[in-house]
């Protein structure tokens, strides 16, 4: 997993971000894979970029889930490098023999009309130019329901975290094999 920190479980005890729910799914319903969270809270898709030859080095990942981007977007960084930086992510990956999982994000509306709609295509631009599987928004399900947000609007709370998953799960499944 690498992500930001929306997968990192910001604000929430290690055990209840959707990431460590996934490596219970995972064994639960018999798929024997380790799950390492390599998502830190404020990475960009550049931070990601630069930490990923190491982390494939060290874990040797089967399959690779990229949430990367939401942080490029609330800066207002280029869309351009966001999207290279995306396809270099998720070309390394595969390169070294992983399955990839993309991950996309929205942004709130008051970063104008086309940089959010630029923004939110560009995520399925890299899947279809990549041909990797496509989460379209992580936060489909939680962003606008009560309860849900924590305090700043913007990190799914704990009571979230499995209606994060069951938005992952559909796009990974296809992705895994029981071994």
């Amino acid at each position: 997993m690498l992500g930001d920190s929306l997968s990192a479980g910001y604000g929430l005890k290690p055990a209840q971000g959707w990431v460590a729910l996934l490596e219970k799914r995972l064994q639960a319903q018999g798929y024997e894979y380790r799950v390492v969270n390599a998502s830190i809270s404020g990475e960009t898709s550049g931070g990601g970029l630069q930490r990923l030859p190491r982390a494939l080095e060290t874990h040797k990942p089967a399959v690779v889930i990229v949430e990367l981007g939401a942080n490029d977007g609330l800066r207002g960084l280029s869309l351009a490098l966001t999207r290279d930086n995306l396809a270099k992510i998720v070309a390394g990956a595969r390169e070294a023999g992983a399955k990839v999982l993309l991950v996309g994000m929205r942004l709130p509306p008051n970063y104008g009309s086309r940089y959010t709609n630029d923004f939110m295509r560009m995520y399925r631009e890299v899947a279809t130019a990549s041909r990797v599987a496509l989460v379209p928004f992580l936060l489909h399900s939680v962003a606008l329901k009560p309860g849900l947000m924590q305090a700043d609007g913007l990190h799914p709370t704990a009571q979230a975290q499995s209606a994060l998953l069951d938005t992952v799960w559909p796009q990974l499944t296809p992705l895994l094999q029981k071994r």
